[in-house]
């Protein structure tokens, strides 16, 4: 039976967003579309007023740091402060001006600059930020399990590492062609679940009588440790990733190399600035850094682009990155991700089949709407992790289970669920339980949902 604090409506919050570039216009939406109360503060004009028009904002032009601008903007009555400038300094100089004369408000800021990578704990600690977010890194994050699963088109992290949401597109000839879901226990020997099925550009939470065809993407959640199984049952050779080339020098390539070097692999990196290029050698002395033109054909051949196992195009300018994929891909075998900043075109960029994508406008967006769900009047549970699948048609969202959460200890075949949603998976101390009717959600639990709904705030939200 659904309590009577089940019911209880989430608060919408009043966020000012100090920067309104590719992440600030993505979390204006997000946000609005949220039911949030939205004032957004830019030094252009023009993006000021752009903004206002699109979205039901009030727009102040100014600068952010200015105590001035934020009164004006409502800091006063302010929940949270969101600081995405271009400029990492002024992004912290707002958070703190705001956190000493706006009370009980929260900060998140936007840190990009490697020289504060290994500071940042100390940063939100010393000046009270609720999050620091470096979009650069996270997305080579995500760049880096995407090559420890080279066939997977996305792999989202749950349950601190423990779980892997993978998605793929099944190749022709594929053992799964033609079966229903509940007849894929002879092929998957280990725990794992269906959550997503695209077919035909429909998604859809599948039942067990759901039946896959060749060419649909489909997502799957395991366990971390038997996820790379999942390729292997279905015939599917989990070829490793032993060497990357990256083209362009920027914070992401930085990242990333930096981390695939740590994982023992072969980096090669091509920048057309001469002292970035030095800055890069000095930096990372394990990588191969060339100084040379990503986008020369005779360049990238005499470089070994048809032996590399992984081409990375890390570019600033989208359509270079997009061409640049779609000029590797002529490699067989050769894993390739596209980072895409700003083109929006989602259906043009699907039929490219340009293989993996990140955003990592979306990736900062969607850490910072967890916090915000997390932070509205949760009654029994608290928002740890939050994605995006198909182009924002399915969420997957990971609750931590309070004490009052009406969901405890019911057997999840008695619960009144929403429709369009699974309860995917379970995190119990580090133990990952795919649940059955009969199993239970206790306190401390995380639990993965994953659903077509959208704004879930609290565990209560899956009931009717």
């Amino acid at each position: 039976m659904q309590t009577k604090a089940a019911k209880k409506k989430t608060q919408s919050l009043r966020i000012i967003i100090v920067g309104c570039g590719k992440v600030g216009h993505t979390l204006t939406e997000q946000l609005v579309r949220e039911g949030h109360d939205v004032t957004i503060v830019d030094t252009s004009e023009r993006v000021v007023r752009d903004t206002t028009d699109t979205f039901d904002v009030m727009g102040i032009q100014g600068n952010g740091a200015s105590l001035r601008v934020l009164m004006e903007a409502g800091l006063q009555q302010a929940d949270l402060v969101i600081a995405v400038t271009g400029s990492d300094e002024l992004n912290l100089l707002c958070c703190t001006i705001a956190k000493k004369a706006g009370g009980a408000l929260a900060a998140i800021a936007r840190v990009r600059n490697p020289d504060y990578s290994e500071e940042l704990p100390y940063l939100r600690q010393q000046l009270g930020l609720s999050m620091i977010i470096n979009p650069e890194l996270e997305a080579a994050q995500e760049i880096a399990r995407l090559l420890s699963r080279p066939q997977a088109l996305t792999v989202s992290s749950f349950a601190k590492g423990h779980a892997e949401l993978v998605r793929f597109k099944i190749p022709k000839g594929s053992i799964l062609h033609g079966r229903r879901i509940m007849q894929l226990e002879d092929i998957f020997h280990f725990g794992y679940l269906v959550c997503a099925v695209e077919n035909e550009g429909h998604v859809m939470i599948p039942s067990g009588s759901t039946m896959l065809h060749e060419g649909d993407d489909i997502t799957i959640l395991a366990s971390s440790r038997e996820a790379h199984h999942i390729f292997e049952s279905i015939g599917m050779h989990s070829n490793s990733v032993h060497s990357c080339m990256i083209i362009g020098g920027g914070k992401s390539s930085y990242y990333l190399a930096k981390q695939l070097i740590e994982q023992k692999l072969e980096v090669k990196i091509i920048e057309s600035n001469k002292e970035r290029c030095e800055e890069l050698s000095t930096l990372l002395p394990e990588a191969l850094v060339i100084c040379g033109d990503g986008s020369d054909e005779e360049l990238l051949k005499e470089e070994g682009i048809g032996a590399a196992e992984a081409f990375v195009p890390l570019t600033g300018l989208d359509e270079e990155n997009i061409l640049l994929t779609l000029y590797a891909k002529r490699v067989p075998g050769l894993k390739t991700i596209t980072k895409i900043n700003r083109i929006t075109f989602n259906d043009v960029i699907d039929g490219l089949e340009l293989g993996s994508v990140i955003y990592p406008k979306y990736i900062t967006s969607e850490a910072i709407i967890a916090y915000v769900r997390a932070r509205q009047n949760s009654i029994g549970s608290n928002v740890e992790t939050l994605y995006h699948l198909f182009d924002n048609r399915v969420e997957a969202i990971e609750f931590r289970v309070g004490k009052d959460a009406p969901v405890i200890g019911v057997p999840i075949m008695d619960l009144k669920l929403k429709n369009s949603l699974l309860i995917a998976c379970i995190n119990r101390a580090g133990k990952i339980i795919f649940p059955r009717g009969q199993d239970t959600i206790e306190q401390d639990d995380t639990v993965i949902i994953v659903t077509t709904h959208s704004g879930f705030g609290d565990i209560s939200d899956i009931l009717c």
